[in-house]
């Protein structure tokens, strides 16, 4: 049957990304003790020459079906070079989010439960160089500084979210961005709460306030002082419980960079 696709194009324009977008595919991701099966969203594109008419779209299912082991970042690294080199192309992307699950232990009673956490895992194959970054999106629990400072009783708090998205190496994974996004919080949050937790959390959250700006902060320290990052981008975004919008902060950085 005729190549339509892979027939020439006059117009000579290259297109800088074709492929296919908001594809909900199961995975298998490695974790803290294993690995959980959980469902992504996927986005996966190519670069296209100017002499060319089209990609082929087929192929990006194939390499899913054909990489159905357990993800992990170099099983990631190997399905962007696969995917370059499958197309033909000098650039391939692939991004997939999903629902990320690690279970908790309550701070005194000790009931466990499962927390979600949204990650996502994306990545660039150029010119034979590969970049990869994890992302994580956390909520937990700010106290607002100022307002435990000037009130008689108690202190306004929220609950947050801390993203962190991390250029990384092999050795990192979402435990790691989880861990210090939940150590610069006024207190983290959990799935199950008991009374005697319940009390815990929040006098944990009072004796540790913390504006958007101190969160962000805390946890670009960690960042800079772990090797495995080489890049990243941390946002906090605290949805306010005296007013009807957020405040939000974001520091971006790279190592890299002269």
């Amino acid at each position: 049957m005729e190549d339509v696709q892979g027939s020439a194009d006059a117009r000579r324009i290259a297109i800088d990304r074709v492929g296919i977008k908001g594809i909900c595919y199961p995975i298998k991701i490695r974790d803290g003790v294993g690995e959980q099966h959980t469902v992504a969203t996927l986005s996966m594109n190519v670069n296209l020459a100017h002499d060319a008419k089209g990609t082929h779209m087929s192929r990006f299912i194939e390499i899913l079906e054909d990489d159905a082991g357990t993800l992990s970042i170099d099983s990631f690294a190997r399905m962007l070079e696969e995917t370059a080199e499958c197309l033909g192309a000098t650039t391939a992307r692939i991004e997939m989010t999903f629902p990320y699950f690690i279970k908790k232990s309550a701070p005194v009673s000790g009931v466990q439960s499962l927390m979600n956490y949204t990650a996502s895992l994306f990545g660039e194959r150029r010119d034979g160089k590969t970049d990869i970054w994890l992302k994580a999106a956390v909520p937990v629990t700010s106290l607002c500084p100022c307002s435990k400072k000037i009130s008689d009783h108690g202190a306004h708090s929220q609950r947050s979210h801390i993203t962190i998205a991390a250029k990384t190496s092999a050795s990192l994974w979402f435990e790691d961005l989880i861990r210090i996004a939940e150590g610069a919080a006024s207190c983290e949050v959990f799935g199950i709460l008991k009374r005697a937790d319940e009390k815990y959390v929040t006098e944990r959250a009072y004796d540790n306030p913390k504006f958007v700006e101190d969160l962000v902060r805390d946890v670009a320290v960690e960042l800079n002082q772990d090797d495995r990052v080489r890049s990243y981008v941390i946002e906090s975004e605290n949805f306010e419980s005296i007013h009807n919008h957020s405040a939000y902060a974001m520091i971006e950085f790279d190592k890299e960079r002269p």
